[in-house]
Formats: structure tokens, sequence, C-alpha cells
């Protein structure tokens, strides 16, 4: 863009209000646990690295993550950031001093978890909430809380913000969407009280209106408070239509708080048992609920921040301008790619590193307090990791030399822009007529098409940094003795499982998930078992579905889907099961002749032949040993990467070629 130029996005570049407080754009990055606090509950190097990179990148309003207004009996895990102690003031400070040096805004989002917390991580024998209720998805024991618990809890948010405010944070934050504890006093799905705090709809709010009260009691009429919501609960998602909030009560909850004197209000949607709404895979469109925001702009008059899987500058744009919301609101956008604010206000739309909705983030996030690792970013190693891990942390030291990448799929193309970005010259060789490898595939099965925004943007980064892609070629030896190279990178990935031991696995109709994706073999309304229910399985199993054949899913394990992360199988088996698709756990191929294939039930031992047209075999890969041999003996450096290394998924892909041209000596 030259000098002077107006980008074409305005309306997302133009400043707004929210209260006193003037937000220099309209990108907010939403609040998002990553697990990178102190373990006293103490702001952490990590953490003002975190939020100051997305500072940095351009975010207008930064929103921390959900913040403890009860440490010790509110967390929602071990390491989270928290405000109920004058202790944390400092750490507060300079997190609020980090982001202000680039201009943007900081809020802190407070909370309790209530019932969705989890009683032996807080010390308690069941978690305060508005009522019995317990939450389907993490079945901890629950208590209604008595009108003295509510005062207490009233006055640990309030004191919350108080602090907030000293620190020099801009803004505070309620959390009462998701379906924690403020939420679980404005459903009446979680709400069953009978006194003053439950039944009607004035009952219902009385819990956020006190808090609201008593935060403008400490902090003041003019500090800015916004309130997260969620503006329909979904309930349809958990087999529950009817139950809970639905939009009708969220413009109402919206125009009631507008009336209470809250700054601005941030819609979103969802609570755990309805969790794909809150935090959506990849089988949800981008806009898909923006309805929900649009609704309560209307009914308001103050700003609105909409969050609805926003991944372009153009889209956001769009909703902007057609006012559907003041502000666009994401977390795992600006997760995937910090810069994403500066990229588009530069007009270099093809460098944003667009969030693929994979989720490992949540996996991630779920597992950390028993894996003890940050939450983590698929496509983005330096997410949460900032403070380690920088382009600016990056030795420049590489002089040109050579580095062979045997493969361009996601794990060589992050090893050889990670290389170019040293100074290094790598030479990517890729057998195919085009990069991607596994992830070229990976976007095939319906709704997967963001996978390939992947591949885009490392392309693309491959040709920005000019480095040098032979395509069609698969080196030998001799031409890559030729390069003379420093280093040998090995990412030529894996080959699918086909056990020489089952008997018929080679027959004619006896077909890989590779063959289906990449169009070698075209299958269209015939009667075909897929084997093996892993994430390619079933997501082959889906494109063949889709593709009018009858399909029936064999299983070994105990249940369908193995090792998926819960909300995506829930969303793929949503689709999967539209097409009538039948299930067979407990199911081992034994043995495949002609068109009939026997399996063994786990459980009984005993044999069943089924016949079908074509059979897909889905057992996993293993890692490609083409040559390992003779690099090992013939290179002084031979790195192995992704799937080459060890099979895995795009987080091992990324992160093995990522540290590989790191820390290439």
């Amino acid at each position: 863009m030259k000098k002077g130029e107006t980008h074409m996005y305005n309306t997302l570049f133009s400043s707004c209000n929210i209260g006193t407080l003037e937000i220099p754009n309209r990108a907010v990055m939403t609040a998002m646990g990553n697990h990178i606090a102190e373990e006293d509950g103490t702001v952490s190097d990590a953490d003002i690295a975190f939020y100051g990179a997305r500072a940095k990148g351009g975010v207008g309003l930064v929103i921390t993550e959900c913040a403890c207004v009860d440490f010790r009996t509110g967390k929602g895990n071990l390491r989270q950031i928290a405000v109920d102690d004058d202790k944390y003031i400092p750490g507060l400070k300079k997190l609020a001093d980090e982001v202000h040096k680039y201009g943007s805004v900081l809020a802190v989002q407070i909370y309790h978890p209530g019932r969705q917390g989890i009683a032996e991580l807080n010390g308690v024998e069941s978690m305060k909430s508005a009522s019995k209720t317990e939450c389907r998805c993490v079945h901890q024991p629950a208590h209604e809380m008595t009108t003295d618990e509510i005062k207490e809890m009233t006055e640990l948010f309030a004191a919350g913000a108080k602090r907030l405010k000293e620190a020099g944070v801009d803004a505070v934050e309620l959390h009462g969407a998701h379906g924690y504890l403020i939420g679980q006093f404005l459903s009446p799905y979680t709400n069953k009280r009978t006194d003053r705090y439950g039944g009607s709809f004035e009952n219902r709010m009385r819990f956020l209106d006190e808090i609201l009260d008593a935060v403008r009691r400490e902090c003041g009429g003019d500090y800015p408070v916004i309130v997260r919501f969620s503006a329909d609960e979904h309930m349809e998602y958990a087999g529950l239509p009817g139950e809970g909030l639905c939009l009708e009560d969220g413009v109402k909850i919206a125009k009631h708080l507008a009336g209470k004197g809250v700054d601005a209000l941030d819609v979103s949607a969802g609570i755990y048992e309805t969790m794909n709404t809150a935090w959506e895979p990849v089988g949800f469109d981008q806009g898909w609920k923006m309805n929900g925001a649009e609704a309560v702009k209307k009914a308001v008059r103050i700003p609105v921040i909409a969050a609805s899987v926003i991944r372009e500058p153009g889209y956001a744009e769009e909703v902007l301008k057609e006012g559907k919301c003041d502000f666009i609101g994401s977390a795992r956008a600006f997760f995937a790619d910090p810069d994403w604010m500066r990229k588009a206000r530069e007009g270099k739309e093809k460098e944003i590193r667009k969030c693929i909705s994979c989720l490992y983030c949540m996996e991630t996030l779920m597992a950390a307090d028993m894996s003890g690792t940050p939450m983590g970013c698929a496509i983005n190693f330096q997410g949460c990791r900032e403070d380690k891990y920088s382009d600016e942390m990056l030795k420049k030291d590489g002089e040109k030399r050579v580095v062979a990448v045997i493969g361009a799929g996601p794990a060589g193309m992050e090893a050889a822009r990670i290389l170019a970005m040293r100074g290094f010259s790598p030479v990517v060789f890729e057998k195919q007529g085009e990069v991607g490898g596994q992830i070229a595939l990976a976007s095939k099965p319906p709704k997967k098409e963001k996978t390939g925004w992947l591949i885009d943007y490392q392309k693309y980064q491959m040709e920005k940094l000019g480095v040098e892609v032979r395509l069609n070629k698969a080196p030998t030896l001799e031409e890559l003795k030729a390069l003379h190279p420093y280093a040998v990178f090995v990412s030529h990935g894996s080959n699918p499982i086909m056990p020489k031991s089952i008997r018929g696995i080679g027959g004619a109709n006896v077909y890989t998930p590779v063959e289906i994706l990449n169009g070698t073999v075209t299958l269209e309304n015939k009667n075909v078992a897929v084997v093996g229910s892993g994430m390619t399985g079933i997501e082959t199993a889906e494109l063949l579905g889709d593709r009018g054949n009858k399909v029936t899913v064999f299983e070994m394990a105990d249940d369908i889907g193995p090792g998926i992360f819960f909300q995506n199988l829930i969303d793929v088996m949503g689709r999967v099961s539209t097409h009538g698709t039948k299930l067979y756990p407990k199911h081992r191929l034994v043995e495949i002749d002609g068109t009939t294939a026997a399996f063994e039930n786990t459980e009984t031992k005993e044999q069943e032949r089924f016949d079908f047209d074509a059979i897909v075999v889905s057992l996993g890969t293993s890692s490609n040993t083409e040559l390992k041999e003779e690099l090992d003996k013939e290179f002084e450096r031979v790195v192995y990467l992704g799937d080459a290394k060890q099979a895995g998924r795009i987080e091992n892909a990324v992160r093995t070629g990522y540290l590989a041209a790191a820390q290439l000596n």
C-alpha cells in the first residue's frame, strides 16, 4: 500500500467509544483462558508477552482471560489470573503498561465458574451456584448459594473491579456468558431458586444487578463496565429445545443491562452443555451466530461486541459497515495471528495466518492442569510462548547456507519459513504436483475447507521469502549431494497402515482414505465399509455419505472416535448421522474375501461377515522411512520433522518444523 493511501477497511480501523474510553479501532481480542499465569494467580511474564503481542499487532481492545474474584474457591484451572488480593495489583499494572505501550486498551474479565468449576481443584465439597443443577459436562457437585454467600460474592466482584482500576486497567468485563456463575443466575435452566434471586426475569437479573451496583459504588460511574453474556444458550444442541435462554431472552437481558448503565455488551452464546456454540469446531461457518449480536444491536444504543467465528478482515468490515455490531470480537483469530490487524491495515491479507477452528487450543487448555503445559495453537507455535519464542528472538545467522527440505507438508513449509527468516537458503522438494501434504487431504472432507487456509498461508510465505520449491520432485541421493547442504530436513510424511496380517487387505476393492480424499478413487451410490473411526476415518465416511454412498463404520475400540477431542467428535458425528451411517464399535477386521469383510466382535469373540461394494481401511499412518539409512550415513545433520519423525497431527508438524529450523546450529 502506497504512503497516504487509505486502507479498504475504513470502518474496522475507525475509533469508537465504550463509555468514556476511546478504542482506537473496532477489533477486540475477547477473553480466552491460557494457563500461563503464575501458580498464585499473579500476572506472569508470559502473560505480559502474550497480551503485549496482540496489542503490538494492532488489536484495539485486549480483554484478558477470565480472572478469579475468588482465587481460593473459584478457579477454573491451576494457572489463572486473580484479582482478589492487593498483591495482584503490581502485575496487573505491568500488564496494562505493556498493552498501553502500543496504543491499545486493556480490559480484564472477572468471573466465578460456579457449577462449571471443579470442586477438588478448588478444595471444596461442592461448587457455589444459583441452584443445585449439576453440569452435564463436568459433573461436579453444586449447591444453591445462600443469601449471605451471594452478598459476599457481590463484594468480591466489586473489590476485584476496584483493584483493576487502581492498576490502571482501562475497563472491567463481567463474565455472564457460557454458563459461569453470573449466567447460572440469568438462565432458567440453571436457576431453580424460589427466593428473590429466582423465578421471574427481574429476580434472575438481581445477582448481576447487585454486582453492577457494587462495582459502580467502588469504581465510580465513569469506569467502563462491559458485560459478556450468552444471548442464546442454544439448548437444542443438548437435546433440550425450549429450555434455558433463547434469543428473545437475550434481547431482554441486553435492554435491561443498557438501562442499568452498562457501557458495552459482549454478545456470545452457549453454556458447557452446548459448548460447540460457544467455542466452535470447524463445522461452524464464519458469522453463523451474528444474528444474536444483530438482534441485540437493534434493541440497544450502547456498543455491541460480536463474536461469531470471525476470521477475515473483509467479513469483519462488512458486518461493521452493515451496523450488525460496533466491534468484532475473536479470541482464536488473534491467538493464531497476533498481527491480524496490522496485516489487514497494510493490505497484506494473504499473510494472515487464519485460525482453522481445529480446537487444539481448547483441547490443550482442558488438559493443562494434568499436562502442566499451557494452551497451544496448532498453527502458531509461538502462541503462549511469546516470552521464549518470537520472530525477533530468531538468530539471523543462516549466511545463505543451503538446507534441503524433503516434503512440502506443514512441517517442511514451517521449517522452510523459519530457515528463510534466519537467512538460510532452504530448497524444498515435493514429490506431488502441489504443496500441502496431509493437510491438502485433510481439507477435502465436507466443512474442512478452513484447514486449507494453513496451506494458503504457508505457500504465500514461501513465495514472499523467495524459497525455492521443486514440485513433482522426490530427490535422489545424488541430487541432494549436489546441493552440498548444511543440513537435510526430512518431512516426507507418512503412509497409511495396511496390516499384511489381515488376509485379503490387498484386494481390488480395498482402498485407503488417501485414495478417496485425493480423488484417485471416486465412490458414488455404493455400499461402503470404513474400517477405523479416527478423525480420518470418520471424515472419509462423511465424504462418502455426502456422495450418496451407504456407509458402515467399524471400530475395534469400545467407542467410535477414539482419541478425537470430544467437541470435534460431536461436530462431525452430528453430520455423519444425517446420512444414516451405521456404526459398529468393538469390531476388529480379521479378513477380507473379495467383497466380504469378516470382523471379530471384541466382546463376544464371535465372527460376523458383511458384504460391501468397497472397503476403505483407515487404521492410521506410520512414518515414511524411505532413504533414512542413506541420509543418516551421507549427511552430517539430518533432522526428521512432522509425520516423518512420528505420525501425528497438525500441531506436531508445525512444532517440529519450527523448532528444527529455529534450533539449527
